[in-house]
């Protein structure tokens, strides 16, 4: 494969050949730089998901993988990403955080038997999206079905409505000069309809024709007269015809045409007759990925007014060449897309495939060995789960087209099927049939720049306010004090969060699954801890969505009701499989276990106490063999080591141990006596004293170390049970079942039940042999499937992706 460079490599590379270079004080400069300062304060970030199937039925499981890019690379910062399940009317039915690292994020939805029939939409971004056009969100429409159900009605055949939009290349047709127009046209439903008709003048004078050429765009060339209205009287295949006008032609200003030649890119400034002077200084500007990658300065009076974009160095992608005045007025823009050879490139190189029932199957693919990647493999049953064919949209369409444009493309695939002179001529009439909405020029220029609500995350974080008694916020120098606890992984933590001045708090960078029980308590100055109030701050994603989207969702091509039929007889036998795996109890064999038996104290303590609190000369205290009474751990361990001195309040107690403060330490972390005496003694596991010296920070003068319970030693309740806590429950990221993949070569008493699964294989994360750069897949046949489909999207570190897709 062909690397592909970085686009802040093009930069330098690129601007060398233009065909003027500016001076470094040219006032383009001020362009240039605002296009800088854009990209550095505002990075551009994707989200795409690879799903395994293309629609459903209630009761099954919509497994999916995200790739998410920064700038065209693998996102490695990313941490959390946000996904939605939307009806037809934009209501979320469901929404998931889920964990991302190295530009990656396995997730699902299982929906219940009980979903309701119809289309629904898959909606993915982070937060860092969410502060732009929710338009770059990542979404797909698709339906899913009742299984109960043998068929679906046919859909309606009636004619439709239509209507067809009109282009002038680079934003203005001018009045004398030759123009070429594009056109879309589309039914009531937003999809592509084949259209024909002419363009009249208003003296009834055809000046052009009309034909559309793929998914009912084409183009035509006229050349407007001064003076002159025209009109496009357009008849659709199904015999309706439509009278339009035609945008106006402007007599002044300039205007863009380009000509994709592959290697270069052709450009030219088309100025009107009547042009004034302050036309005559003017700037061509390409840029890809919000960072430029040519400009080069023309002078209308002098006749330089054309050039060439070299495009050898440029990868694949969408490249917005704009137009500007010596003001830096933005006059003319026109996308061109760069189609390379710089696609990921993957091929099976053995495969072992049967299809008697129950047997097993192995693939073995071949990736580039002269980079990393990542893939994520779906494998179906290609006869009961037909793939969508009419409306295809693919990681590299995606994240190369789509995700740069805010109009629909139908069917975004079909356009790297090839690189045939049609395929090529259809994919420039989508670019002109679009505009760039990513970015307005105008207001960069004029330093009015998106306002940035939600900072770049990196994990979970929780926000809030403490008050004191009198209503004022908690003074700098107070905390909250908090104990975490997890019961999905039985993990507990403290933490601590001091206030600002305004009584503020955050904490970020926390990873917990499921939902944390967050036991917290405001800690002053004065410790007046019960005259402490605190309020949390709800999350974006905690709140009800103010994401606004049309309604309603665009309705997906019908599947073919033959295939349907299978598809939803399986899904219906499937469900029923499943019920009996989770309403049958499987008994466990009788084991007999011939082992030491570990005392209570060693077992204890091996499961809590790890790295430099495991050593050292200490006592330990296995408090979970015992009920103590004590009000806290500092009276409970008075008087039960010696030389350990615990005086004072015993809330506040003086200790000392040779001289010295003993170092305090919560689950190996280091924490105050404030925290350690708050902590009720019920929810402690065990408590090691370890004599001085210990060699952990703040140990000089020895160690008390605290372990909080986990797993089937503590459980966290409903209800505050840490006295003088409160109790908030904090949602954290979505956990993941993995996928039921069975191994036939074992006998189960599951294996008794029926196989009906539909999707064989799904791994989101393909673990891929850095030797051999070779990626080994094994999966065994449900009882049915003759026919199988393999779907393989990837993305290597360089940001280039592939997908592969075929039969066995």
């Amino acid at each position: 494969m062909k690397w592909k460079l970085p686009i802040a490599l093009l930069t330098g590379v690129v601007t060398a050949m233009a065909f003027i270079v500016p001076p470094p004080d040219d006032w383009s400069d001020r362009i240039v730089k605002a296009l800088e300062q854009f990209v550095k304060r505002y990075p551009q970030e994707k989200v795409y998901l690879h799903m395994d199937k293309d629609y459903y039925a209630a009761g099954e499981t919509i497994w999916f993988r995200a790739y998410i890019t920064l700038q065209g690379l693998p996102s490695t910062q990313a941490t959390n990403l946000y996904v939605e399940l939307l009806d037809k009317n934009n209501n979320i039915i469901q929404k998931k955080l889920f964990a991302s690292g190295g530009g990656m994020s396995p997730g699902a939805f299982e929906l219940p038997e009980t979903q309701k029939p119809g289309t629904y939409q898959i909606r993915a971004y982070t937060a860092w999206m969410n502060n732009f056009d929710p338009a770059f969100f990542f979404t797909k429409n698709f339906e899913i079905f009742d299984p109960a159900k043998k068929a679906v009605p046919e859909a309606d055949s009636l004619a439709q409505d239509f209507s067809v939009q009109f282009f002038p290349e680079g934003g203005n047709a001018i009045v004398g000069q030759a123009a070429t127009v594009a056109f879309k046209a589309i039914d009531q439903n937003g999809y592509p309809i084949e259209v024909t008709g002419t363009v009249k003048s208003s003296k009834g004078d055809q000046t052009a024709a009309i034909k559309s050429v793929h998914d009912g765009m084409g183009s035509f060339d006229y050349t407007p007269a001064a003076g002159e209205k025209y009109q496009a009287v357009v008849k659709s295949a199904k015999g309706q015809s439509k009278t339009i006008d035609l945008p106006a032609a402007q007599s002044k200003g300039v205007t863009l045409k380009v000509y994709n030649k592959g290697a270069r890119i052709f450009y030219q400034a088309v100025a009107g007759p009547d042009n004034d002077t302050s036309m005559n200084q003017l700037l061509v500007l390409a840029q890809m990925n919000q960072q430029m990658v040519y400009k080069a300065n023309l002078d209308v009076a002098d006749g330089r007014i054309s050039g060439f974009i070299p495009a050898t160095n440029i990868p694949s992608g969408i490249v917005q060449i704009s137009l500007f005045t010596k003001s830096g007025l933005p006059v003319a823009q026109r996308l061109v897309f760069v189609k390379k050879n710089d696609l990921l490139q993957m091929d099976v190189l053995e495969s072992d495939i049967h299809t008697e029932a129950r047997t097993k199957n192995t693939l073995v693919l071949r990736l580039p060995d002269t980079i990393n990647t990542s893939i994520s493999v779906s494998i179906t049953d290609a006869e009961a789960v037909p793939v969508e064919t009419k409306n295809v949209n693919n990681i590299i369409s995606n994240l190369l087209l789509t995700s740069d444009i805010k109009g629909f493309v139908y069917n975004p695939a079909w356009y790297f099927r090839n690189d045939s002179a049609q395929t090529l001529q259809a994919l420039d009439l989508v670019m002109l049939t679009n505009g760039w909405t990513r970015f307005s020029w105008e207001k960069i220029l004029n330093n009015e720049y998106p306002q940035i609500k939600y900072p770049y995350e990196q994990g979970l974080s929780m926000d809030g306010k403490a008050m004191s008694g009198t209503g004022r916020p908690l003074t700098t120098g107070g905390q909250i004090d908090m104990i975490i606890k997890v019961p999905a992984d039985s993990s507990s933590l403290f933490a601590q969060a001091p206030v600002d001045d305004k009584g503020e708090f955050h904490i970020s960078g926390m990873v917990f699954p499921d939902t944390a029980y967050i036991y917290y308590q405001g800690n002053d100055v004065a410790k007046k801890n019960k005259d402490v109030s605190v309020k949390f701050t709800n999350h974006f994603f905690e709140k009800p969505s103010l994401i606004k989207i049309p309604a309603p969702l665009r309705v997906p091509p019908p599947v073919d009701n033959t295939a349907l039929k299978a598809f939803l007889a399986n899904a219906a036998e499937s469900n029923k499989v499943n019920r009996a795996i989770n309403n049958k109890m499987v008994y466990l064999k009788e084991v007999n276990v011939n082992a030491k038996k570990e005392k209570p104290q060693e077992t204890t303590e091996k499961r809590y106490v790890s790295g430099m609190f495991a050593g050292g000369d200490g006592i330990t205290f296995d408090l979970t063999k015992e009920t103590p009474i004590a009000m806290n751990v500092f009276q409970y361990l008075q008087s039960k080591v010696a030389g350990l001195q615990i005086t004072g309040d015993i809330n506040n107690p003086s200790i000392s141990w040779r001289g010295g403060a003993p170092g305090l330490y919560l689950n190996e972390m280091q924490t105050d006596i404030s925290m350690l005496s708050s902590l009720p003694v019920t929810d402690i596991a065990l408590i090691k004293v370890i004599r001085p010296p210990f060699m952990g920070i703040g140990g000089a003068n020895g160690a008390i170390a605290i372990y909080t319970k986990k797993g089937g030693d503590n459980v966290p309740q409903n209800d505050p049970s840490i006295r003088g806590f409160e109790l908030y429950k904090k949602a954290g990221y979505a956990i993941v079942k993995q996928f039921y993949s069975p191994d036939y070569s074992v006998k189960k008493e599951v294996h008794s039940l029926p196989d009906k699964r539909l999707t064989l294989y799904w791994n989101p994360n393909v673990t891929v042999d850095t030797l051999t750069h070779t990626a080994n897949i094994e999966f065994y046949n449900n009882d049915f499937t003759k026919k199988f489909r393999m779907v393989v999207e990837g993305m290597a570190e360089d940001g280039s992706v592939g997908h592969l897709e075929q039969e066995f």
